[in-house]
């Protein structure tokens, strides 16, 4: 029992390490799943990225995986056809991680995938893993295993649960990193030597930093946030699972919030950085607008939930609580911001006057959510 959780331990503070490094999504998909399957012994997996809008697949990353045509066909079950655990079901019901075996009750022909295609195959049980985040999903996961092999055992799923958040971060550092090396528009990336030196930078990067500026400090080359997360990320590739991330949200003189997340491109803390920034979504800055506004917890939860476009009984849903409950939940948060609607509450996020004070000195938030410098 002892071996075997510290071998799952291991695992977490080698995906958290993994999110980390600056790899392209067809590499970190390999890295995931051969860090998986360290904890978790399975005979395949597949990722998908996905379009957070639709959650419909945009590039798979297959270990062993189905032919072409059947993953066609499971494409189409899950648009158009009832099964067992699909992925907006999955999503819907804020849990990240389900086997097969345990929703059929050990009778996985009760599933139509897997009686049609999976089981001729040559393949049995399956582990889903939905790849989301405030943001969105990002992506999906799947563990599978051949007949021969026994069914995911219920820590196993709560494992790859508990590593389902990291894997989207990660997910979503490769995405924006390919977009970056490909020329995209929307996403900025420096390039810094262990020196915070700049080695390389794309256009939209620079736009971000004439917004920022470098302050007025003697010296300064950048705006603190960014050296500072380019320092996070050397310290978390060494540290445990629960380390701060290398992320920060900051405001530019325009009055536009940014993301700024760092990725170190090698093996150690002395390799360059990869500094990405993005504009910010409303969900990224609903933990900010509650610390400002002194939510409960429970109103933080919503108010995340509401930032991501989810319906009262969505929320409901997510929380298990009742409609009633999240409705008043949503009245003390319009009474306490000042605001009269939902779609009041999301444009506060990013226009309100107010948002300044949010990056004032003394502001409350959660460790690692600000940048700054000593």
């Amino acid at each position: 029992m002892g071996n075997a959780m510290a071998a799952r331990a291991a695992v977490r503070d080698d995906i958290a390490r993994l999110v980390h490094r600056a790899l392209p999504v067809a590499e970190f998909s390999r890295a995931v799943g051969a860090a998986l399957t360290r904890a978790v012994p399975a005979e395949g997996t597949c990722l998908m990225t996905t379009d957070p809008a639709t959650l419909l697949p945009t590039a798979e990353y297959v270990e062993n995986g189905l032919p072409a045509a059947e993953l066609l066909r499971l494409v189409e079950i899950e648009v158009r056809e009832p099964d067992f655990n699909k992925w907006v079901e999955l999503t819907g019901a804020g849990r990240p991680a389900a086997s097969l075996s345990e929703v059929t009750e050990g009778e996985l022909d009760r599933s139509l995938r897997q009686r049609e295609i999976r089981r001729p195959g040559g393949f049995a049980d399956e582990l889903r893993v939905v790849l989301a985040s405030s943001t969105g999903t990002w992506g999906e996961l799947t563990v599978f295993r051949e007949a021969s092999s026994p069914y995911f055992d219920p820590t196993e799923v709560r494992l790859v649960s508990s590593v389902a958040g990291l894997i989207a971060d990660g997910l979503r550092r490769g995405l924006l990193l390919d977009s970056a090396r490909a020329g995209d528009e929307d996403a900025g990336m420096l390039v810094l030597d262990p020196d915070d030196g700049v080695r390389m930078s794309n256009r939209t990067a620079e736009r971000w930093l004439d917004e920022l500026g470098a302050g007025n400090r003697a010296g300064a080359r950048l705006p603190v946030v960014i050296p500072a997360v380019a320092r996070q990320a050397r310290a978390v590739l060494n540290a445990p699972a629960g380390a701060a991330p290398a992320t920060a949200r900051v405001r530019t003189h325009t009055g536009r919030w940014l993301v700024v997340r760092g990725s170190v491109l090698g093996d150690d803390a002395a390799s360059p950085v990869a500094v990405l920034l993005e504009a910010a979504r409303p969900a990224e800055l609903a933990p900010l607008l509650a610390a400002a506004y002194g939510f409960t917890p429970s109103e933080r939860q919503v108010t995340e939930l509401v930032a991501q476009g989810l319906p009262t009984r969505r929320i409901a849903d997510r929380l298990k609580v009742s409609t009633y409950t999240v409705q008043d939940h949503l009245k003390s948060i319009f009474a306490k911001s000042g605001t009269g609607s939902r779609g009041d509450l999301v444009a506060r996020l990013f226009f309100d006057h107010y948002a300044q004070s949010l990056t004032a000195p003394g502001s409350s938030g959660r460790r690692g959510d600000h940048g700054g410098g000593r």
